[in-house]
């Protein structure tokens, strides 16, 4: 995916292999809903619980860390609860700029070790997670987070991970 902009502040990031991961979740997510990934544009920063707390302060009024933000270049919501969000557009350069996503490596790795799960399974989870922020879904209501829901745990499952909302 050429318009896929990383940026890894943390470098504990390539252990993970976080390009690889990132690049294979927005495709997967982007496909998903009939969207060509080679038409997006998506920026990631790859930081740790410092820089994303410095994020969730400044943008969300929250000065705590968090594992995963986005910031949707447009507002894409959904009319209704629970209903589909306003597709993207292509601008005269016939690129869809979809926004930025904050993936925290501190966060990621202790809500890894908590649950139980594998790092790259729980980190593409929430860029899946982010990548559906950037376009429009989101969990504020019940209809929309079962939306949402579901629509990650059926990309996941074709990426081969878990339904990561299943209680073991």
């Amino acid at each position: 995916m050429e318009a896929l902009d990383i940026a890894i502040e943390d470098p504990r990031w390539e252990s993970v292999g976080i390009e690889a991961l990132a690049e294979h979740a927005v495709i997967a997510t982007l496909e998903h809903l009939s969207l060509t990934p080679d038409a997006c544009e998506v920026s990631l920063l790859a930081c740790d619980d410092a820089r994303i707390a410095v994020l969730n302060a400044d943008f969300r009024d929250k000065p705590s860390a968090t594992n995963v933000l986005s910031w949707p270049a447009e507002e894409r919501a959904a009319q209704q609860p629970g209903g589909a969000p306003v597709a993207p557009i292509a601008g005269p350069d016939g690129m869809m700029e979809l926004g930025d996503i904050a993936i925290s490596y501190d966060t990621c790795n202790a809500e890894t070790q908590a649950a139980g799960r594998p790092m790259k399974a729980h980190v593409t989870h929430l860029i899946v997670h982010g990548v559906l922020h950037l376009l429009g879904y989101d969990h504020t209501t019940d209809p929309d987070a079962a939306l949402m829901e579901r629509i990650e745990v059926e990309i996941l499952g074709k990426m081969g991970w878990d339904d990561p909302y299943r209680i073991a």
